[in-house]
């Protein structure tokens, strides 16, 4: 007869709920309160589920499954292995033992089943009292007053298990013996007691193939690389101690008292300096750098749930997870990545019976990834769902007064991206998930915050993708710096598509009154530093400045200024109060120090692109 087959989810289910309990438990520790949330409702729970388990196959509920079958039972029982069951083995010892543990300690019955699992692959054969360790309410009662009563067989000899029992935490006393027969030992079943539940299985042989050099023995290894803990403020400061050496270094080689100077054994020395400088950096940067392994586990958690309360059915693929972000970044990833892949569920997949009429597989598919791209990491959230309904973001788009321009001359990918303005949303019910206007919006900011970019793509019927560009680092970043009259401004290498000096006919003006730009066919908004930022005696005529093209989002935006300064790598600093309580409107996003003393402010593209397409 085939036992009934345990259904996993509900199993998961129990654990995960346990794990939150005493999550939340720890947290509310944490913070100096004191634990609040019953555990009844859980146990009774899992009490219930063990129960519905045993009857299913057949077992007494009340009856403790633990203990070995008598023989002749031809069904496998669910039942878990405190201790390993077997036929004794002829000349082994028989023990009688009994644990009593000191008075208020209490959970005797836990540290009584702890003791069983210290014994588990040490005996033959085990038998206890009370015989319902964990099930029955009074057998915490019982090793109070009669205390803990075991009688096993082994092979070890007294002294040896005498000594293994003595190591248990809060035990006071120890009454242990050895005996001569099973019939000395009330509790031990006096029917015979099958071999083993399973075979035991067999030693595995590596197998070694033709030609190929066997593995050395273990003594011959090589020792593990060593570990050290470190707290995370020293490396902060490490990183901080780093930044500005690489800014006494531009300021050394780049004084202005050099210029004009021919000094060779200088330049050799200032050379050497920044290629240690670098390896330096790389050095910290490495040390910082943090796997996206376990941000992107997290998210299995985050499609179960969903799709068991939404009745749905999809998996989650990951790739690229070993990929490495700095510390600072990954910490503030797991957010907007969590509402992202909650969107991909509740909008995206589609319910079974759906899927099965549109001719696809039952279960969905989420697929998420990580790689690196020069500077940045890019991460792409996948789905194989319903993808996005152009016509209804467009509507609701057109309803919310958020379209930036006229509904012709939207691209796809500009309609997509109306689902991450702020209260948008195209779902007509409010749940516990969605219909609420907040999330991507949120996403958004989060990620712009680290310098990044967050893209969406739709294919309708087949699914839609989510792109997320983060830098590598916020920490140290190559730039390059713009002269705008006596002010220099700084934009990061990353956004830069390319610079050149315009000619007077190339540009012309939209209907508006907006100055554009025509390049390889591609017509871009140009936006005047000096008249943003109101500089003085900076260059007015396109045709003697430099034009630079940045990338903000989906958009480009030409960048006028006098000229370039050159690349340098910059540490970014934060600005007053005051200038950040205006970074939304003014695209400043911080401040570094120039080689030659100056400060220089850091330029954030996608505020400037928000600023120009929404004005």
């Amino acid at each position: 007869m085939v036992p009934e087959q345990v259904e996993c989810s509900s199993i998961t289910d129990l654990v995960l709920g346990a794990v939150d309990f005493i999550r939340t438990e720890i947290d509310a520790l944490d913070d100096g309160g004191k634990p609040a949330t019953s555990s009844e409702e859980l146990r009774e729970q899992t009490k219930f589920f063990l129960r519905t388990m045993k009857e299913a196959n057949g077992d007494d509920p009340d009856k403790d499954l633990r203990k070995a079958k008598p023989a002749g039972t031809k069904k496998q029982q669910y039942y878990i292995g405190a201790a390993k069951e077997a036929a004794p083995a002829p000349g082994g010892h028989l023990f009688s033992a009994v644990v009593f543990f000191s008075a208020g300690c209490e959970m005797e019955e836990v540290r009584a089943y702890a003791i069983l699992n210290s014994l588990q692959d040490k005996v033959k054969e085990i038998h206890y009292l009370p015989e319902k360790l964990l099930e029955d309410p009074a057998a915490v009662d019982f090793i109070r007053e009669k205390g803990f009563q075991l009688c096993f067989q082994t092979e070890m000899d007294g002294t040896e298990a005498k000594k293994l029992l003595d190591q248990s935490i809060f035990m006071e006393r120890l009454e242990f013996q050895e005996l001569k027969d099973r019939k000395e030992c009330s509790y031990w079943p006096q029917e015979p007691v099958p071999a083993e539940l399973t075979p035991p299985a067999e030693p595995v042989v590596p197998v070694v193939e033709k030609g190929a050099r066997p593995m050395p023995p273990a003594h011959g290894e090589p020792h593990e690389a060593q570990m050290i803990s470190v707290k995370v403020e020293k490396l902060d400061r490490l990183m901080d101690l780093v930044g500005e050496l690489v800014i006494a270094e531009a300021m050394v080689t780049q004084n202005p008292d050099l210029q004009g100077l021919e000094m060779d054994n200088f330049s050799k020395a200032a050379r050497q300096l920044h290629k240690i400088n670098g390896e330096l950096q790389d050095s910290v940067m490495s040390i910082r750098m943090v796997p996206l392994e376990g941000t992107f586990r997290k998210m299995n958690r985050i499609v179960r749930d969903m799709t068991k309360t939404l009745g749905k059915k999809a998996r989650l693929v990951l790739s690229g997870e070993s990929t490495e972000v700095d510390k600072n970044i990954i910490e503030h990833i797991s957010d907007p990545l969590m509402h992202i892949i909650r969107n991909s569920i509740d909008h995206g997949i589609e319910l079974p019976e759906k899927r099965l009429a549109a001719g696809k597989a039952e279960t969905g598919t989420v697929e998420l990834s990580a790689e690196n791209a020069g500077g940045e990491v890019v991460i792409r959230v996948k789905d194989d769902g319903a993808g996005l309904n152009r016509e209804k973001i467009l509507a609701k788009a057109r309803t919310n007064g958020i379209l930036t321009k006229p509904e012709a001359e939207l691209t796809d990918k500009e309609i997509y991206s109306f689902i991450f303005a702020p209260g948008f949303s195209t779902k007509e019910k409010v749940t516990e998930f969605s219909g609420r206007g907040v999330g991507m919006d949120v996403v958004v900011q989060n990620i712009k915050s680290l310098g990044g970019s967050v893209t969406v793509d739709s294919n309708p019927g087949a699914g839609s993708t989510t792109i997320i560009k983060i830098p590598l680092t916020l920490a140290i970043i190559q730039g390059m710096s713009l002269a705008v009259g006596g002010s220099s401004y700084t934009l990061p290498i990353t956004a830069i598509r390319q610079s050149f000096r315009p000619e007077e006919r190339e540009i012309f003006q939209d209907p508006d009154g907006n100055e554009m730009i025509m390049v390889r066919g591609e017509c871009y908004p140009v936006i005047r530093l000096h008249q943003l930022y109101h500089v003085k005696d900076a260059q007015e005529k396109l045709g003697k400045g430099i034009l630079v093209l940045v990338e903000t989002g989906q958009r480009v935006l030409g960048v006028f200024a006098d000229r370039l300064l050159g690349v340098q790598e910059i540490v970014v600093k934060p600005v007053p109060k005051y200038i950040q309580q205006l970074s939304d409107s003014n695209g400043i996003s911080g401040c570094t120090l120039l080689g030659d003393g100056s400060i220089s402010l850091v330029l954030d593209a996608q505020q400037l692109g928000r600023a120009i397409y929404t004005s």
